[in-house]
């Protein structure tokens, strides 16, 4: 014990708050974009896959609002909205003549649309890597280091996102119907609310947030049409952590995996702390495979 303990004392304290901020960031972008994942499998029972891709399209989409106008705002608006449509569009041609049928076609429809998404940015707008300047480029001091403040901006705005969804989860028409198929979806048709239509408007609402995201972290990395594998990669494993379904269990699944990435870089080269949100992959299914922040039905 005495040993473990001269090993952790031997970490500087400074470093691990800075590792504590990273993780807190990248976790509430993973954040924004498992929940509309989250969102689109509790409501529809759709493992999406194109999900990826629709966070790679936001990026792009407001790229080129931001080159056509000029401002950051705009684009991340305009990225959430026009995604959305596009979002709905996708769900009512490809999807929705797929529910009720084998869980294995919406897979491989999703797989499919993945795959046009991606091919189509490389042919628009080619393999080169676009840049979304920073809204705000200012950085203030974190010990020995001079931190972005947009990072910080980055948290709250993915914070206040996810916050104002639940909100409207909870208070909002269409909230009160998506939770009301939820529970129980012959029953809600019964009582007159239109299933399909809640369905696109799920859909729609998952790819908003999945393009907001994509949009606020585009500065920091940069818009490639591989941008979504590695990110939608991550969603699942938060998802599948946090419960599938569970919106507030993906939201602590993805700080917690990050934090946890962000730790694992004092000690290794960051290409291979990835392997530490595998590991805690693995032992969620083989411990807990109802997720590790699903409350236990006694």
């Amino acid at each position: 014990m005495g040993a473990l303990g001269q090993f952790f004392h031997a970490i500087p304290f400074d470093l691990i708050i800075i590792q504590t901020v990273n993780g807190i960031v990248t976790g509430m972008i993973l954040a924004l974009i498992a929940s509309g994942l989250t969102l689109i499998f509790g409501i529809m029972d759709v493992v999406n896959f194109a999900h990826g891709e629709l966070f790679m399209l936001g990026a792009y989409i407001g790229f080129v609002v931001f080159v056509t106008t000029g401002s950051f705002w705009l684009a991340l608006i305009g990225a959430s909205l026009i995604v959305a449509i596009l979002g709905a569009a996708m769900q009512i041609v490809a999807l929705r003549p797929l529910i009720g049928r084998d869980p294995l076609n919406t897979i491989l429809a999703t797989f499919g649309i993945s795959l046009v998404l991606q091919n189509y940015a490389l042919w628009q707008f080619g393999p080169v890597v676009r840049k979304i300047p920073e809204p705000i480029s200012s950085q203030f001091t974190l010990f020995y280091l001079q931190y972005p403040w947009y990072r910080i901006l980055i948290t709250v705005l993915s914070a206040a996102i996810i916050g104002g969804f639940w909100l409207y989860l909870k208070y909002g028409k269409l909230g009160v119907w998506i939770r009301a198929t939820a529970q129980d979806r012959v029953m809600a048709q019964a009582m007159g609310i239109p299933v399909p239509w809640v369905y696109t408007g799920v859909f729609a609402i998952g790819a908003a947030m999945a393009a907001a995201s994509g949009v606020l972290f585009a500065p920091m990395v940069g818009v490639s049409h591989t941008m979504g594998l590695d990110w939608v990669l991550k969603a699942f494993i938060v998802v599948v952590v946090g419960g599938m379904g569970n919106l507030a269990g993906s939201i602590v699944a993805a700080i917690f995996i990050s934090l946890l990435e962000a730790y694992a870089t004092i000690w290794v080269d960051p290409s291979q702390a990835v392997i530490v949100s595998f590991v805690v992959l693995i032992l969620t299914l083989l411990f807990r495979p109802t997720g590790l922040f699903v409350a236990t039905p006694r």
